[in-house]
């Protein structure tokens, strides 16, 4: 959920190759998380294990995957468990992701409204009725055109502080 909320990630493929080797002792195999193309046309491969579920046979599977990205001409990325209320964000954000949520006079309005940080209703109000505005501002949060003060830190709600992202997002 978080790749595909990234504007750098413009492709994902869950579990994409299965790698086989041998150890030492015994034929091994390993399938990836995440092959990811990002916007820029490189790409790279996602393992997600929290670090306290690391063992030893895990390790030397991740650094025979980043030996073999590696010669592919990728990268490799072993990440963690992701901050819980970031991803309660970015979930809630993902229920707007469809474009029917935007509607170009709303989003228009939007956009004139939040050069300015404020907070998320204040926007929302600013720029017309909450039923039409916020599905709307929600878009726009996903497609991180606008940004959202504390997106990992605290919840999305009516206080929260937004504005124009910088560089327009996607």
């Amino acid at each position: 959920m978080l790749m595909n909320f990234d504007p750098e990630v413009v492709g994902i493929a869950s579990q994409p190759f299965w790698l086989h080797w041998h150890d030492g002792e015994r034929e091994r195999r390993h399938a990836p998380d995440y092959f990811v193309r990002r916007t820029d046309g490189s790409a790279v491969v996602v393992d997600v294990r929290a670090d306290e579920r690391i063992e030893p046979k895990d390790a030397k599977a991740f650094e025979v995957t980043r030996l073999a990205c590696g010669q592919a001409g990728w990268g490799f990325e072993r990440v963690g468990m992701p901050e819980a209320v970031l991803l309660a964000n970015v979930r809630w954000l993902s229920r707007y992701r469809h474009p029917r949520c935007l509607h170009g006079p709303v989003a228009d309005r939007l956009r004139a409204t939040l050069p300015a940080p404020v907070p998320l209703m204040v926007g929302a109000d600013a720029a017309g009725d909450r039923l039409e505005t916020l599905p709307a501002l929600f878009h726009l949060l996903r497609l991180q055109e606008v940004a959202a003060e504390g997106l990992s830190v605290a919840l999305l709600g009516p206080s929260t502080i937004v504005r124009l992202a910088d560089g327009g997002g996607r």
